[in-house]
């Protein structure tokens, strides 16, 4: 596995976990209008699932670029 794959694998588990965390705390609080700390909590678990999808996404098209640079380097090499 090259560094790039690594480091990519990585921010693929620490985007998991902060999705996991931020999908956990949506789901235990309660959904009441009449509190606006609830509101406001529920808005910043909401953003941080939106940078996890969006790190996730990113880390995803960190492996494909790399799978596309080896297959690149077999294809001049091979």
């Amino acid at each position: 596995m090259t560094i790039g794959q690594t480091q990519a694998v990585q921010g693929l588990q620490k985007s998991e976990a902060q999705f996991n965390q931020a999908a956990s705390k949506i789901a235990q609080s309660p959904f009441s209008s009449s509190a606006p700390a609830d509101v406001a909590d529920l808005s910043t678990q909401a953003i941080a699932l939106l940078q996890s999808k969006n790190s996730f996404e990113a880390n995803i098209q960190v492996l494909k670029v790399d799978n596309q640079m080896s297959q690149t380097l077999l294809n001049v090499v091979g």
